[in-house]
């Protein structure tokens, strides 16, 4: 695996709440402008048996996302894991992350190409 691949994101989106700020956080970050940044949360609706609902919420990057290599190379952690209130969102090497997905299947490992 090359130093490219070595890191990632792996998102726990079972707890994730939808507030948005690790959108914010990397948008303020990388000063991007409105509609634009390297995390999208996104909601999805499950319709259920006797008109209920089941909402939940996904972090996911996106092609701008560089894992806020300024950070990282500080021994930061990228600005969306940094300030997740839900703390859903973990930075580290991708071996080991992949390891936590054995236990947890709601997960989502998330390689920069």
């Amino acid at each position: 695996m090359s130093r490219k691949h070595e890191y990632g994101l792996l998102i726990d989106y079972e707890y994730c709440t939808g507030c948005h700020t690790c959108q914010v956080a990397c948008a303020q970050e990388h000063q991007w402008p409105a509609g634009m940044g390297g995390i999208r949360v996104n909601e999805m609706i499950q319709t259920l048996p006797k008109d209920k609902y089941y909402l939940s919420y996904l972090p996911f990057p996106t092609e701008l996302c560089v894992l806020c290599s300024k950070r990282t190379r500080k021994g930061l952690k990228p600005a969306c894991a940094q300030h997740c209130m839900a703390g859903c969102i973990t930075y580290g090497k991708v071996l080991e992350l992949a390891e936590k997905m054995i236990e947890k299947p709601r997960m989502v490992l998330w390689v920069p190409k």
